[in-house]
């Protein structure tokens, strides 16, 4: 996997390109630019079966990308690209993001293909979008079944791989309670990240989908750089 022969040579050189630093070292961006090792990489959104609505929102992984390569050195397809884990290509990328609102399903053959995927270098990202939690939980739960989604603290490296951030943002309402973001971790690399009651990805959609404002689509889009940076440098 891609991933895997990347993340440990660059890993510090993304790092160091923190927000609110006048200019990037020319050196930097030669670097990275010659190495071609982030150009077009591509955020997987992950098609499921169950009934969810796995293709909610089209336009957040498009805005999330567009962000991104404004925002970073990191260059990613503006393009969505989605596949099952049925689908042998999902293996050629480092990142995959899930979502919807309904129930998410999983084959056998497919567990294990999520479970080899994870254990060797890949990285989920799953936002509910209210109505998924149970079923992810399950699901999951059969991918790992000796390992619980924990409460990430604040502390840990997803919460400041790009931008310091302090808390998860909340840009929706729906259960009522804190936003959490909660993780599973394999041989002490988180493999997926979860968060429940915040609903980031909402706040990577057009601007008129949801009619957030500004400050709460800046605040999605701060947390959505920081997942995606942290999945490709850990």
């Amino acid at each position: 996997m891609r991933k895997e022969l990347v993340k440990a040579k660059y890993s510090r050189i993304v790092s160091e390109i923190k927000p609110g630093k006048v200019f990037f070292p020319i050196l930097l961006l030669l670097i990275l630019q010659a190495s071609n090792i982030f150009a077009n990489t591509s955020i997987v959104r992950l098609k499921y079966r169950g009934g969810g609505d796995w293709y909610n929102d089209r336009s957040i992984i498009p805005n999330l990308a567009i962000e991104i390569n404004r925002r970073t050195a990191v260059e990613i397809n503006t393009k969505e690209v989605v596949f099952s884990f049925s689908d042998e290509d999902i293996f050629r990328y480092p990142f995959v993001f899930m979502t919807g609102h309904g129930n998410i399903l999983f084959t056998e053959d497919e567990i294990g293909r999520i479970r080899e995927y994870l254990m060797n270098g890949g990285f989920i990202y799953a936002d509910d979008d209210y109505g998924m939690d149970e079923s992810f939980r399950r699901e999951i739960k059969r991918v790992f079944p000796r390992e619980d989604l924990v409460e990430i603290p604040f502390d840990h490296a997803i919460y400041h791989s790009f931008y310091n951030l302090i808390e998860l943002p909340k840009i929706h309402k729906h259960y009522g309670g804190p936003p959490k973001g909660l993780g599973i971790f394999h041989k002490g690399r988180m493999v997926v990240f979860y968060t429940y009651d915040t609903n980031i990805s909402d706040g990577w959609a057009d601007p008129e989908v949801h009619n957030d404002p500004p400050e709460k689509r800046e605040e999605a889009f701060k947390m959505g750089v920081n997942i995606v940076l942290f999945a490709l440098t850990h």
